[in-house]
């Protein structure tokens, strides 16, 4: 089987870095099979190489708030997510050792660093950038604890250090942060195995255990069956120095220590990006889907729609109070996929995935002064229009850097495709396990997926309904090193030892 890129990508350059280093994939959804394409070359539009190596950039522009190498850590869980794919070690490699022995910041925004790093080693197989960093992630743990640990026991941040400003939820034990620092833990452990240290990895499971338990006993609303932010003492104190303009318009119970607040907002599903939730939360699942709640045209909404301060304005272009977020639909689907492919549930299923995945691959577009459409991504979308937000407000006060926000590296999305829609499950051993997302009734004929390196290996995995598209016969194949390993006459789970 081979994909055929001359009808996918126009640029001659861009096709042979994709043969290079890029799963390829193809399907009969187009705007699927476009965005997956686009993204990859905004991946490597923000691929920097700087005299400490490869980073990954946020911003395409230098931007006052970035640090070293115009780096920001606020969406570098999601760049080593997406770029885990990547054929190249040394993009990732270097962009690891940046982070905490380049001169990198990892905690100058929320980052689940730990996680992304080992989430990296499940695809490659080979942990020795993991192991070598240990001692510097193991700091970095410390110095979050040192810096945001709460009495509680929980963590706490400025929704801003979130890079979610300007948010319902506010200032306090965030579900963010606490997911985060929970899968940090969990995987610190794990790498602590690997290397040997039983007793570190004990210390670090203990870490996770608790920030699980805290999580689900202290940020569980259980009438409203969601995952909200607590306020806290720190968090207030920070609160009462934003702006009057947004600060007298909070709900009291907000400005109460101790207090849950009154939104739901699209945060409550990052436990699940996780896998921190337990049994027994899963109805916080009914909301996702609802018109009522957070689904729009060109959503999920950061906040409910049903909320008083719903897309409540503000001069600031980067609100937090409903705009849609690549950032944020990133994680609420990395959420969903779990959900659906680790708890028994009735609340979301595979098809609920497509038609969100598909919303927000419908958004990777700007309409030009003449009509065209042209593939796009920004920082923050109108849910119900598709226009972008931040854009379109620096373009009106004509803001210096009014177009800092072209091809924005903020967020994910061929992992998606890769470990939910195509269900690649990276783990450990040497195992190739797949659960796919594609729903029963998709009526998609064929999809294809060539050039994965997974743990050494070359694996593709293809479907073809009526065997005339590949000339391998009808079904669901799986070939490892250009063996086939398994056939199918439906899409399905499968695991495979290699």
């Amino acid at each position: 089987m081979r994909i055929n890129l001359t009808d996918k990508v126009r640029d001659d350059d861009e096709a042979r870095w994709l043969q290079l280093h890029a799963p390829l994939f193809e399907c009969p959804d187009e705007v699927l099979q476009r965005t997956y394409y686009y993204r990859w070359s905004v991946f490597r539009k923000h691929l920097k190489l700087t005299p400490a190596g490869y980073v990954v950039t946020e911003f395409l522009p230098d931007v006052p708030w970035a640090g070293t190498y115009n780096t920001i850590s606020c969406p570098a869980g999601h760049h080593f997510y997406e770029g885990r794919w990547l054929r190249n070690p040394a993009y990732l490699d270097d962009y690891a050792a940046f982070w905490f022995r380049g001169g990198g910041e990892p905690r100058r925004y929320s980052f689940w660093a730990a996680d992304a790093l080992h989430a990296r080693y499940l695809v490659t197989g080979d942990a020795d950038i993991l192991l070598k960093l240990l001692p510097d992630l193991v700091r970095n743990f410390g110095a979050w604890e040192a810096e945001r640990k709460d009495e509680s026991g929980l963590f706490w941040q400025i929704d801003d250090r979130d890079g979610m400003e300007f948010s319902l939820g506010g200032l306090g034990l965030r579900p963010t942060i606490n997911s985060y620092m929970y899968a940090d833990a969990a995987t610190i452990a794990a790498i602590a195995e690997l290397a040997g240290d039983g007793e570190l990895a004990e210390i670090y499971r203990r870490k996770a255990w608790d920030i699980k338990a805290l999580t689900e006993k202290l940020l569980w609303d259980e009438e409203a069956k969601f995952f909200k932010v607590r306020a806290n003492r720190e968090g207030l104190r920070h609160t009462m120095q934003l702006p009057a303009s947004w600060r007298d318009r909070l709900p009291a119970r907000q400005l109460q220590e101790g207090s849950l607040a009154d939104a739901c907002e699209l945060t409550g599903y990052v436990p699940w990006s996780f896998g921190l939730p337990g049994k027994g939360f899963e109805e916080a699942w009914s909301r996702l889907m609802e018109p009522s709640q957070f689904y729009a045209a060109y959503g999920p909404t950061t906040a409910a729609r049903s909320h008083p301060n719903f897309m409540m304005e503000h001069s600031h272009e980067c609100l937090w109070n409903g705009p849609s977020w690549p950032f944020a639909t990133t994680l609420a689907l990395m959420a969903m996929a779990r959900v659906i492919q680790e708890y028994e549930q009735t609340y979301v299923g595979k098809e609920d995935y497509l038609e969100l995945l598909r919303i927000y691959a419908g958004s990777h577009r700007l309409v030009m002064p003449d009509g065209r459409a042209i593939p796009w991504i920004d920082e923050n979308l109108d849910p119900f229009t598709g226009e972008w937000i931040a854009r379109t407000k620096l373009h009106e006060r004509g803001d210096a850097n009014r177009d800092r926000g072209a091809h924005y590296n903020h967020s994910a999305f061929c992992d998606l495709i890769l470990s939910g829609l195509i269900g690649i499950l990276p783990r450990r051993d040497d195992v190739l396990e797949l659960h796919p997302l594609l729903p029963e009734n998709a009526e998609w004929d064929y999809f294809g997926l060539e050039n994965v390196a997974y743990h050494g290996r070359e694996v593709t995995i293809f479907y073809d309904k009526h065997g005339t598209r590949y000339g391998c016969g009808p079904g669901f194949r799986v070939i490892i090193d250009g063996v086939e390993r398994f056939r199918s006459e439906r899409v399905q789970p499968v695991t495979i030892l290699f």
